[in-house]
């Protein structure tokens, strides 16, 4: 039998049906799916055309309304006969409804053999009819609850679907099928042993982590209690350098009074003769301010040579510290992307690189250390340089003092 439905129409061949596309990733839905698309024998179509008209005709009972509120009106949409079959049935299902249950049970099932009547006679008509659905949802409202109706229509559709799987699907594929659950079903227990094994190993390791977080955690202990006493005896020397140092210079402060008074006593002297000197020895003085001031210019340009000298290093300084922020950038680079492969090294692994880092570090002291030297040694210079020059300038003074002494006399 051909349906004639809106929902599944019927007529040489059945229309095909939504299967699951078969993509690269899931080659095993080629065996879960049936290799034809169509029915192709007389037998199966009547049987899905069964369906279809079934489910049809109780989708068209979901939309029957409780009344007609303008029966003329779906004269059009319906015809007339139909209204009237819809307004007949509508009576005697109300009619029906009205029965209580001191009804005598031949007359219940009397009025309920007119109402199966009535709708077989009345799904006639709409069945006949293109515009049946449109009509009825015009018809008036739906007072009762049609639940049942739409889930009788929705188990209906879910048996189609699995009865046309079944025709489309051959005995060859169905017991392919059944082979292929089967290695599933395998492969998932061997796939749960594997995990049970990986979550053994996991909580291994966890335990294993465990243990070492909590040595370290001992260790980092045992080193704040020695961070501890070392604090304390510093404390302690802090303490007694200071009590040594307030005592110490509460001595020099003594010592220091008598040797300002007599200092004081030798300068009034010196003054003294100073003026007596200046008095007798403006001319030398003028002669020695002309050599001093020769002098100055000449310690000038040594400072000025110096300076240079010194904007030379501290150029090259500035280089190398430059050079050195680099080399630190990059340090800091190759640290990230080791610390990324950190996860996949071992302990040995860890203590290497450790120690690396730390012979880097040295290496980076060490060469602070010699910049830091050659500076000092060059501050030395020039400090040992100023003091030669003030060495000799001081002694050919004291020998022009002499020599004006001897002519004076």
């Amino acid at each position: 039998m051909a349906s004639e439905s809106t929902e599944a129409p019927l007529g040489d061949e059945v229309p095909p049906v939504a299967l699951t596309p078969v993509s690269p990733n899931k080659l095993s839905l080629k065996i879960i799916d049936p290799s034809r698309k169509k029915l192709v024998s007389p037998e199966p179509q009547r049987i899905i055309g069964v369906l279809d008209e079934c489910i049809h005709k109780m989708k068209l009972v979901a939309l029957l309304p409780s009344e007609l509120t303008h029966p003329e009106s779906l004269s059009v949409s319906l015809g007339e006969k139909t209204v009237r079959s819809l307004t007949e049935h509508l009576r005697v299902v109300k009619k029906h409804g009205a029965l209580n249950v001191d009804t005598e049970e031949t007359e219940q099932e009397a009025t309920t053999k007119v109402v199966q009547n009535s709708l077989l006679n009345l799904l006639r008509l709409l069945r006949a009819c293109p515009t049946a659905e449109a009509g009825l949802k015009r018809a008036g409202p739906i007072t009762e609850d049609r639940k049942g109706v739409h889930e009788l229509v929705a188990g209906l559709q879910e048996l189609r679907a699995v009865v046309l799987e079944r025709l489309l699907t051959t005995a060859s594929e169905e017991r392919e099928r059944s082979r292929h659950i089967q290695e599933v079903s395998m492969r998932h227990r061997s796939n749960l042993e594997v995990v049970g094994t990986l979550e053994k190993e996991v909580a291994a390791a966890i335990k294993d982590r465990d243990e070492e977080i909590s040595k370290q955690n001992e260790a980092i202990r045992r080193l704040k209690g020695s961070v501890y006493q070392m604090e304390k005896t510093s404390e302690d020397f802090v303490a007694r350098t200071q009590q040594e140092a307030q005592r110490q210079n509460e001595s020099d402060q003594k010592t220091s009074e008598g040797k300002q008074t007599h200092l004081q006593q030798e300068a009034n002297q010196l003054r003294v003769q100073l003026n007596n000197l200046i008095t007798e020895h403006k001319e030398a003085e003028l002669a020695l301010r002309k050599k001093k001031y020769k002098l100055e210019t000449e310690i000038e340009n040594w400072i000025q040579k110096y300076d240079t000298d010194m904007g030379e290093k501290q150029t090259e300084l500035e280089e190398m510290t430059v050079i050195y922020e680099e080399e630190k950038a990059e340090l800091r680079d190759l640290q990230e992307h080791y610390a990324v492969l950190e996860l996949e090294y071992s302990q040995i692994m860890e203590e290497r690189r450790i120690a690396q880092e730390q012979r880097e570090e040295e290496e980076k002291e060490r060469e602070v250390k010699s910049q830091a030297a050659v500076i000092i040694q060059a501050f030395w210079r020039g400090y040992c340089v100023r003091k030669v020059m003030k060495a000799k300038t001081k002694s050919k003074s004291k020998k022009a003092k002499k020599g004006k002494g001897k002519k004076g006399k």
